[in-house]
């Protein structure tokens, strides 16, 4: 069915949205949605890795094994959210997703992007304990505090994304049914409202202050205490080991923050849609890629753990 653009005067009701395209001409698109199928298989491989060998070796029954498994569950999930209906669309030219499936792509972009920045906050705690209070680690850091972290995570990422998608679909919608993005997100469905979007708005400044902020300034003293302590340590081989547990855990935190405060808290003005998708593709599909990578494919205890699953196999 070919899908047109559509203008809502003085109306309350879309019956569907459409999304935008990687590009408008074939080869163009065909190039760049090939291009991120293989970066979506990628990253699938990469944390289904994780996941598989976090499980089954007993040596990887940690706290900071038990986070990486969760983050790439929860990478996986996030990823899968966006990218496989944007690829469809792209390859068969159909923009188009019904109202239900926007809310339900809001919902889980909003809940997956909250519960990895906890996630993220957490693995930091986990860092500046396992360094700054190497005693107390199996007392703090105990099977019964990680599970209860986890569940407080996904317990606060359902809360705020059940609230800004129910506000986000509360307003009217009647300046057009094109969704400036690949996929349905709160800032590009705001623009399309002729409602008052000011509460939204605010809302969106509040969670980010409240969730994110608080998370940012609770890494950043971390990262601070764990710094204070490495550079007291006597050999250099053991403060290059210890900085290099954190550093790619500040790169992908820095990432993060950085890409989602441009997407959700920059003035509402009228930009380049090339722009706004490259932002979205930073903090909704380089993480889950490079998150396996950085946190756990160049160490040294996974890719043994693999060397051993793999020689079982053969």
């Amino acid at each position: 069915m070919n899908l047109q653009l559509q203008t809502i005067p003085n109306s309350t009701m879309v019956n569907e949205f459409l999304l935008e395209f990687f590009a408008e001409t074939w080869d163009l698109r065909l190039l760049i949605t090939m291009l991120l199928l293989l970066m979506y298989l990628g990253s699938l491989l990469g944390n289904l890795t994780i996941i598989m060998v976090s499980t089954i070796d007993q040596n990887l029954q940690t706290p900071m094994y038990f986070f990486l498994r969760n983050l790439s569950i929860l990478d996986m999930c996030y990823i899968s959210v966006t990218v496989p209906k944007a690829c469809v669309n792209s390859l068969t030219g159909n923009r188009g997703i019904s109202v239900t499936g926007c809310a339900a792509q809001v919902f889980l972009v909003i809940f997956c992007a909250c519960v990895e920045f906890l996630f993220l906050t957490v693995m930091a705690q986990d860092r500046y304990v396992a360094i700054c209070q190497p005693l107390l680690y199996p007392v703090i850091m105990n099977h019964q505090f990680c599970v209860q972290m986890t569940l407080a995570s996904l317990l606060l990422g359902l809360v705020i994304a059940g609230s800004h998608t129910v506000k986000t679909f509360q307003l009217s919608f009647c300046r057009s049914n094109l969704v400036p993005q690949f996929f349905c997100d709160v800032p590009p469905l705001l623009k399309l409202s002729c409602s008052d979007t000011f509460n939204n708005k605010l809302f969106i400044l509040l969670t980010a202050i409240i969730i994110d902020g608080g998370s940012f300034i609770f890494i950043s003293v971390s990262y601070i205490h764990i710094f204070s302590t490495v550079l007291k340590f006597p050999l250099k081989e053991e403060r290059r080991k210890a900085f290099s547990t954190c550093v790619p855990h500040i790169i992908v935190v820095s990432l993060f923050i950085i890409s989602g405060v441009f997407v959700y808290l920059r003035p509402q003005v009228t930009s380049e849609v090339v722009q706004d998708m490259i932002l979205s593709v930073l903090y909704t599909i380089v993480p889950p890629l490079l998150n396996p990578v950085i946190y756990s494919l160049r160490n040294k205890q996974i890719k043994e753990a693999v060397r051993k699953i793999m020689l079982r196999i053969i």
